[in-house]
């Protein structure tokens, strides 16, 4: 009796045991699922929330004084809409000649993807742009990723120098613009000497280089001295394969069309910009020039992260077209000639990069039913 006294109550104690030790399990896996939607909710807000009030604060503080009954009429009776639906047709045209140049570079690394499934990739990176900004890049390397069966981060190196190559491509219009208009830059900076100030400050202050070499040798001895850290191997794999993606411009058969398809997707981005200037009576005589300022002000402020360019585009605009007599550039008081044509341009765009954005989700739902029956 006695031993079988003891043997209950051992189990009775093994039993409490395994229940408080389940328990604390339980109390530290429901500490770390809180812990992951904390990062989750974080991340969405630098990612989305950040963003959106970015963006939609720069176009309410734009379009909060504007006139809005006369940017009305403007839009009613004043624009000729024909040459907006042929910019939103040159539009469509600058992502698939995108897609037929990324086709070169992914060739290149053994990744052989259908055209087709490459225009669609390049529609929904745009449209997902449009609600989480520099997420569409990822989400199309995934895509391309997993249908192709590739590794990751060789496809995420092809777009990176897919988008570096645009980088070089904005510098060197920049420079030419500069150039070519530096007469409208130099009233602007005439009117605005503190700006000139601060640009020529921030590039020849000490503080701003020794900041830089800083940073450079920081994460040089990072690199060097950390290699025995997993998580740095990780990135240094990862680095690795990256290069490897970009290297791909060098060795890719077809050097020639990659050049090609580069002078025509910019050339597609100007033009699509350039002929809205022929829809609106205060435009139509500007000339080349003064687009190419727009254009080059336009993609500048694309480095901004809000929701598809969503009040950066728009003030970029007004300026470049402000440099050029239509208004006089203040966000206190927008002109509405300028604001008219940015809120067209921009908002015929974005519709087209919702509607390009749908086709291509209703695709991709398409081929995966065909592919589960």
């Amino acid at each position: 009796m006695r031993l079988g006294k003891i043997k209950i109550q051992a189990s009775l104690i093994l039993l409490f045991h395994s229940t408080c030790t389940n328990f604390v399990r339980i109390l530290k896996f429901g500490q770390k699922l809180e812990k992951e939607k904390i990062k989750k909710s974080l991340g969405t807000v630098c990612k989305v929330v950040i963003p959106l009030v970015v963006g939609v604060g720069l176009f309410y503080w734009l379009y909060n004084n504007v006139d809005v009954e006369q940017m009305k009429n403007i839009l009613r009776y004043d624009v000729d809409y024909t040459w907006i639906g042929v910019m939103l047709v040159i539009s469509t045209f600058s992502h698939v000649f995108r897609a037929m140049r990324w086709r070169l570079q992914l060739r290149a690394l053994g990744i052989d993807a259908p055209l087709g499934v490459l225009v669609v990739s390049i529609f929904g990176t745009y449209a997902v742009n449009l609600v989480f900004p520099r997420l569409g890049e990822v989400w199309r390397c995934g895509y391309i990723s997993r249908r192709q069966k590739a590794p990751f981060t060789k496809v995420v190196g092809s777009m990176v120098a897919d988008r570096l190559s645009d980088t070089v491509t904005v510098l060197t219009l920049t420079l030419v613009t500069m150039c070519l208009a530096w007469s409208a830059f130099d009233k602007f900076f005439d009117a605005f000497p503190q700006v000139k100030d601060g640009i020529f400050n921030t590039v020849t202050s000490p503080v701003t280089w020794i900041g830089v070499a800083v940073v450079a040798g920081l994460v040089v001895a990072l690199f060097k001295l950390g290699k025995r850290f997993a998580f740095i191997q990780k990135i240094d794999n990862a680095i690795a394969g990256l290069w490897q993606g970009f290297y791909s411009i060098t060795k890719m058969k077809g050097k020639r069309w990659f050049l090609f398809y580069t002078l025509l997707i910019w050339g597609c981005y100007f033009t699509q910009l350039y002929v809205c200037f022929f829809a609106f009576p205060f435009t139509k005589d500007l000339g080349i020039v003064c687009a190419l300022v727009c254009f080059v002000l336009s993609s500048i402020s694309m480095g901004i992260p809000t929701n598809g360019g969503l009040g950066a585009w728009h003030i970029a605009i007004i300026f470049g077209l402000s440099l050029y007599g239509v208004g006089t550039f203040s966000i206190n008081r927008p002109d509405a000639n300028a604001t008219a044509f940015a809120m067209l341009v921009w908002g015929t765009q974005t519709l087209l990069l919702i509607a390009l954005g749908i086709y291509s989700y209703v695709y991709i739902l398409m081929n995966k039913t065909k592919e589960g029956n």
